[in-house]
């Protein structure tokens, strides 16, 4: 990797408006000849079009673009550091998710950006959309709201639906935890947790936390105002505005500490997704913490203390969201894969069990293929983890009757690997033919 700082602002803003946005439709099927548009369209296109009607919607996943089709939806309200700045300028960002749903995990990914804020009007459209789709990936909508519509929208819909913010950051975090918690020798049921920010990531964290064994008593939350604890003056107002941070701030914390320093004290692990640093999480709290703590700042563009810093008080292990740092906790080893896997075999619904596979794979596959200190998680480039995580994705969606397809193992192995090694090869034959001109030509 080069050692060049580089512009990534003024790369991007350049890239953007040269290559027009970054994905495009393009065709799977052949026309050759003037009979193929009578296959594809008229007349021949009402044959499908009638057996779904006759057999059921079902059947548009065997006839349509469906089966591998997911939705990346967002109202722009809470876009990933910049905060609420609306559908149209929240595009960009929907449109590189779909870019790394294709190129990752061979998924057919289009970005939606919807002109809603209220919470009941958005879900209504987005369950209308329904039938055009076999997933919905909702993206970048400001808590708490994020958790009323991913729940309700689950609920309804009888296709796969999961938010990024929540469930695909809890992923590669617990993915990367249980790693590092197994190279520093401990065990999650007695590990003691700070949980620093109760945005959507953290509160989808805490949940994740206690699907994997960690104790409500072992955690410590932190939120904007401190110290969640029993006495806090803003309860009662919780509880109506926010009833997913209140859980947390009844369930956790038995001892009532109050002080932010007294929090770390004793605590074995920090997960933090709070607001960009550094400076946020202070050296002497880390200091405070018990032998070789494990630190995870996620916050972008900045974490909420360098890494070195954290080091440098006491740190064993030290994530982050960059890619400049080891130890990247970054959604995109999560979504793609997940995606993928269900999308395989065309699962119904979301379940907790399903990221709990992804995740386990995930650490698995790192395990396996060299774990250490700066290696509590694999990278982008890593083919092979994509296809691991989404084969166990997939198998768990059928172990638990959520899926309408079944195949084998070996069957989902060559289907999944052909389908997550597909985009690297067309963006390949693209670039040497020169229907995609390379970024250092431009």
């Amino acid at each position: 990797m080069s050692q060049v700082k580089k512009d990534w602002a003024a790369l991007a803003e350049r890239f953007h408006r040269e290559y027009g946005g970054k994905i495009e439709i393009s065709l799977k099927a052949p026309i050759t000849t003037l009979d193929d548009f009578s296959i594809w369209y008229t007349p021949g296109v009402a044959e499908p079009s009638k057996r779904i009607y006759q057999g059921g919607e079902d059947l548009s996943f065997d006839y349509t673009w469906r089966w591998n089709a997911a939705a990346v939806i967002s109202d722009g309200s809470r876009v990933l550091g910049l905060g609420d700045i609306g559908p149209a300028a929240g595009l960009p960002v929907m449109e590189g998710k779909a870019m790394l749903f294709k190129y990752l995990g061979g998924v057919d990914a289009f970005p939606l950006v919807i002109r809603e804020k209220d919470p009941d009007k958005f879900i209504y459209i987005v369950k209308s959309l329904e039938p055009s789709f076999g997933a919905i990936n909702l993206e970048d909508i400001a808590s708490p709201k994020c958790f009323y519509i991913l729940e309700k929208l689950q609920q309804m819909l009888d296709i796969f639906v999961w938010h990024d913010d929540q469930q695909g950051t809890s992923l590669v975090v617990m993915a990367g935890l249980l790693n590092a918690l197994k190279l520093t020798g401990r065990k999650i049921e007695n590990t003691r947790f700070v949980i620093f920010g109760t945005g959507a990531a953290n509160i989808s964290n805490y949940k994740y936390l206690k699907a994997f064994g960690a104790r409500p008593d072992n955690i410590v939350a932190i939120d904007i105002n401190g110290v969640l604890h029993r006495e806090r003056p803003d309860l009662e107002q919780m509880k109506k505005e926010n009833p997913w941070e209140y859980q947390i701030a009844v369930e956790t914390n038995p001892e009532n500490i109050k002080e932010i320093p007294k929090a770390f004290e004793g605590a074995d692990v920090v997960i933090a997704f709070s607001k960009p640093g550094p400076g946020v999480i202070k050296k002497e709290w880390i200091s405070r913490m018990n032998k070789d703590p494990i630190v995870i700042a996620g916050a972008n563009p900045v974490p909420e203390i360098w890494p070195w810093e954290a080091k440098e008080a006491g740190a064993k292990i030290v994530a982050t969201g960059r890619a400049d740092f080891p130890n990247q906790i970054n959604n995109s080893l999560g979504f793609p894969a997940v995606f993928r896997g269900v999308l395989t075999v065309r699962a119904r619904k979301m379940t907790d069990e399903l990221l709990l596979a992804a995740a386990t794979a995930i650490a698995k596959y790192t395990e396996e293929t060299g774990m250490h200190e700066e290696r509590i998680i694999g990278t982008m480039e890593e083919t092979e983890l994509y296809v691991r995580e989404a084969i166990a994705v997939a198998e768990k969606a059928m172990e638990l009757g959520l899926a309408r397809r079944k195949l084998s193992r070996s069957e989902l192995e060559k289907e999944i690997r052909e389908l997550v090694e597909r985009p690297k090869k067309m963006t390949k034959v693209l670039l040497d033919s020169g229907l995609i001109k390379p970024m250092d030509q431009q």
